[in-house]
């Protein structure tokens, strides 16, 4: 039987940043596992990052750990093991002699000590270093995500066997025939053995045990079949059966070996033309992004009940699937996705380019590293029914035939997972490969576009962000576009910029680039991405070694520009602008039925990148309060409603009309389902009704029917709420609708409107008259062109890169913080955030910078800014000038007077205008006027 001899406590610390080597005597203590910034070791850091959470003692160089360790006679001269797991590049010393060093950043570093060890106190040497990899290692050495931690964070263990033992034992299960083959290798006998395999699951709702079998080995490699049994429980998101697998070594005389105890799920998961399988049902990829992101320690976690809470958080929002960027987790991440049912898909630590000898900068030594990682992360984690997909990077560049001879390698050594090239690989000019599995993207050429939102730098722009709001869109003409239906094929060529990490640079687009026909499943890479206002309340969560210095810097910027009251307001706001944006981007791809599934950027805040509070959770895994679980899962399940309508804003007497229908990716078909409808307004239902269909074996895509609603004669704007609901389930939708009444006009003819502040317009004022200034958008300078959607990703990453690019730079904005209780509201009810009322008005429209004015001059109407900027920006705002009232809204009320919505806020604004409730309590001078509105 396996002994153990933990080395978890207190271990003898030397800094070395400088790596002059180890300088006797040690002069400090670190408790492991840990990391020296978790510990507070060494001088405190002074820097402040703005782009990142700020590691506060940060080090980075040669640590030195030293432990004694006493070993019992018995043990001496064992088979033995140290096992250290998630570490650095290590080199190890027993007793002052050299041992030898490992590099991996994914797997475990283990040393053979056997023979080495004698019986007493034993002196265990560990240096770690965290400079110099092999690699850049992407999100695992990161300032980013989990921060260059230096120190030894998971198990640390002296591992004893008998004489004989197992080694490399691998589980390939068989689902067709219930069983799973078992490979492995008998170390240290000259003689055939015998091994007794048994296995009982333990998490399952009925209970399966397994007979034990015996087999005969001998020496070396061996493989073995062990039956299951025809009830045996498959393994899958819906019912993650999971068996305790036993393999217990004997001979003749009884156990003379370990007990090999693992985790088993019986499984298939597969790609199957356009969707991946789970035990040959079909299966959606409610995906996630993960860069290893803990603000309390800056290092991943190793223990299986922390992992079980973050997933579990992550299951409560209908995610069933892990994508981790260039990084692997820790084996109880694995662990934890077995118990929960969570498809995992870890990637090699690489953001660059994979080349060929004779290509300029080629790097042999870091590709046969990466590749090297590759197999390990298969050898230590390959065994969990939870690892079902690999990736070999994060938007790779370089030579195809390298990356599809990876794959090749890969599939040969192992094919239980499924194997992409790598997330977004190739951006602008895309190719499935030879041996790849799935394909993970944003687009299939430059236009053929199938996520919602974009950079700007990487324009064409998504439809979230351009598009009048509905629910039609789809990406199924981008899979298929007309063109090549009818067999017309563009070629690719030429240079193209395209981002590169975090930058810029030019790439050769070779003539095989053009459009094609995926065939194999897709999944869309990093969508949604929409940016939040920090929440500076959360400052205070920060009492680990990561400080958010970060929102220290955005909230004092804010407080100097005379904001600051504003912030808790603007987080709010942004953040249901935001949720809504999320909506419609998921509901696009459960729409789309060529897609395979998708993974978010992100779920949870990204603290990097220039700080990417891009998550309905913060970076803690903790609700922002945007939205809850339960109304989220109502876009993000195995089972989504789904209605189809052209627009939200509609006039008295119009016909609402809206296609229903059902992405279905539960397990099992139900033969028939009931919808039940109701719009509802001010209390009251306008319409009801229901439906029944009947469901074809094995449908994922199901269209129940057909809405045609009258709308009512309305005297007011009113809004209506559309609810659907499969009757007997926990399957429900419901979508905000706006119903105004006939109006064809704006009535503004009676209001005194100037397009600039001209002598007429102050004359008028100084007498004591009432004027709208409504300048042209285009006639404005010191004014930010008005953009609906939030910002994508974070202001400071994109501006940065558009620049170096000469491209347009975003917009920034992140949406509207409104005044709804003002009178100028009373016929144009309306929220304290956007909403879809405001599309038509906004993208119409500036909003002038009001910097430097007066606290108490607060918009009406106020445009978010970023957090680097932190304008003060006022879409609708009014002022006293002279003895006359002023409005001012930069509004092209034209084109925003085409719509319903347009013209019923243009006829709110009058009737405001005209009331005596338009007293503005600010007094502003002609002067200050005319430097703002420019």
């Amino acid at each position: 039987m396996q002994t153990k001899i933990s080395l978890e406590g207190e271990w003898e610390l030397q800094l070395d940043k400088e790596k002059q080597g180890l300088q006797l005597p040690f002069s400090d203590v670190i408790t492991l596992p840990g990391t020296t910034s978790h510990a507070r070791k060494g001088p405190k850091n002074e820097e402040v990052l703005v782009n990142a959470l700020t590691d506060e003692y940060l080090f980075e160089g040669s640590a030195w750990y030293s432990k004694e360790v006493v070993i019992p006679e018995e043990l001496a001269g064992k088979t033995c093991f140290l096992y250290l797991e998630r570490t650095r590049l290590t080199t190890l010393w027993l007793n002052g002699q050299e041992i030898g060093s490992r590099d991996s950043l994914n797997t475990v570093h283990v040393y053979d000590l056997t023979g080495k060890l004698q019986s007493g106190s034993q002196t265990l040497t560990v240096r770690v270093d965290n400079t110099g990899y092999p690699t850049k290692g992407g999100h695992m050495t990161s300032p980013d995500t989990q921060t260059n931690w230096n120190g030894i964070t998971g198990r640390i263990e002296l591992q004893f066997y008998g004489k004989s033992y197992l080694s490399g034992i691998r589980l390939d299960p068989n689902l067709s025939d219930r069983s799973v083959r078992i490979t492995g290798t008998l170390e240290g006998s000259a003689a055939v053995t015998t091994i007794a395999v048994s296995a009982s699951s333990f998490n399952s709702q009925t209970a399966h045990s397994v007979a034990e079998q015996e087999f005969t080995i001998s020496p070396g490699n061996f493989t073995i079949d062990y039956m299951l049994g025809l009830d045996a429980l498959p393994w899958s998101e819906n019912a993650p059966n999971l068996y305790n697998l036993n393999i217990l070594l004997k001979d003749g005389e009884g156990e003379t070996g370990e007990l090999h105890e693992s985790f088993f799920g019986l499984r298939e998961f597969k790609a199957d033309g356009d969707k991946f399988t789970i035990n040959g049902e079909k299966t959606f990829l409610r995906g996630k992004h993960d860069g290893l992101i803990f603000p309390l320690t800056g290092y991943a976690p190793t223990d299986v009940e922390e992992w079980l809470r973050i997933l579990g958080i992550s299951k409560s929002y209908g995610i069933n699937h892990y994508r981790f960027h260039t990084c692997c987790p820790p084996e109880a991440a694995f662990t934890a996705a077995d118990m929960l049912g969570i498809y995992m898909e870890p990637e090699l630590p690489f953001w660059g380019t994979i080349t060929e000898p004779t290509d300029e900068g080629h790097n042999q030594a870091e590709q046969d590293y990466l590749v090297s990682e590759g197999y390990e992360i298969l050898k230590a984690f390959g065994n969990h029914p939870s690892f079902v997909m690999m990736s070999l990077g994060n938007e790779l560049w370089g030579s195809r035939t390298k990356i599809d001879s990876i794959l090749k390698d890969y599939k040969a050594f192992d094919d239980r997972p499924l194997y992409t090239q790598g997330s977004n690989n190739h951006q602008w000019v895309p190719e499935i490969l030879e041996h790849e599995d799935f394909f993970c993207g944003v687009r299939f050429s430059k236009d053929r576009l199938f996520r919602g939102s974009y950079a700007m730098c990487d324009a064409p722009l998504g439809h979230v962000q351009t598009a009048l709001p509905g629910t039609m869109k789809d990406y199924d003409d981008q899979f298929v576009p007309p063109s090549l239906q009818s067999g017309e094929v563009a070629k690719a060529g030429g240079t193209v910029q395209i981002q590169y990490g975090t930058e810029a640079k030019a790439v050769q687009v070779g003539d095989t680039s053009g459009e094609w026909i995926p065939h194999i499943p897709v999944i869309s890479h990093e969508i949604g991405q929409y940016a939040t206002y920090p929440n500076y309340e959360e400052i205070g969560k920060y009492t680990g070694p990561l400080k958010a210095g970060n929102f220290k810097i955005f909230q004092e910027r804010l407080e100097s520009n005379g904001l600051g009251h504003l912030a808790g307001k603007f987080f709010e706001a942004s953040g249901q602008l935001a949720a809504a944006c999320y909506k419609e981007e998921l509901e696009a791809a459960f729409r789309t039925r060529r897609l395979a599934g998708f993974q978010l950027l992100d779920l949870q805040d990204f603290s990097g990148q220039g700080t990417a509070l891009v998550g309905i959770l913060d970076a803690f895994m903790d609700s922002k309060g945007m939205i809850t679980p339960e109304e989220w899962r109502t876009f993000c399940s195995d089972a989504v409603l789904l209605a189809r309508f052209p627009k939200y804003n509609y006039v008295s007497g119009e016909v609402f009309s809206a296609s229903v229908e059902l992405s279905w990716f539960r397990s099992g078909t139900p033969e028939s389902l009931v919808l039940k409808w109701e719009l509802t307004a001010d209390g009251g239902t306008l319409a009801e009704g229901s439906s029944e269909v009947n469901i074809p074996a094995g449908s994922n895509y199901i269209d129940i029917c057909q809405l045609a609603i009258d709308l009512p004669a309305v005297q007011k704007m009113t809004k209506a709420v559309l609810t659907l609901r499969i009757a007997g389930s926990d399957i429900r939708k419901s979508y905000d609708l706006w119903v105004y009444p006939e109006k064809s006009g704006s009535g503004l003819d009676n209001i005194r409107i100037f397009e600039e502040l001209s002598d007429e317009a102050l004359a008028l004022l100084e007498q004591g008259d009432n004027v709208l200034l409504m300048p042209k958008p285009e006639s404005l300078h010191n004014a930010v062109e008005g953009f609906y959607c939030t910002d994508f990703w974070c202001y400071p990453m994109f501006r940065s890169i558009s620049e170096s690019m000469n491209r347009p730079v975003p917009v920034g904005t992140m949406g509207l913080l409104i005044d709804n209780s003002h009178p100028v509201f009373r016929d144009f009810p309306c929220e304290q955030y956007s909403t879809y009322p405001w599309w038509s008005i906004i993208e119409n429209s500036k909003s002038i910078i009001l910097d430097g004015t007066d606290r108490e001059w607060s918009p009406i109407v106020q445009t978010i800014d970023n957090f680097e900027r932190n304008h003060k920006l006022g879409f609708l705002f009014e002022c006293r000038v002279g003895a006359g009232n002023l409005l001012v809204c930069a509004l092209d009320a034209s084109k925003a007077g085409e719509t319903p919505e347009g013209r019923h806020f243009l006829s709110s604004v009058a009737g405001y205008m005209a009331s005596s409730e338009f007293k503005p309590q600010y007094t502003a001078s002609v002067s200050e006027l005319h430097k703002l509105i420019q």
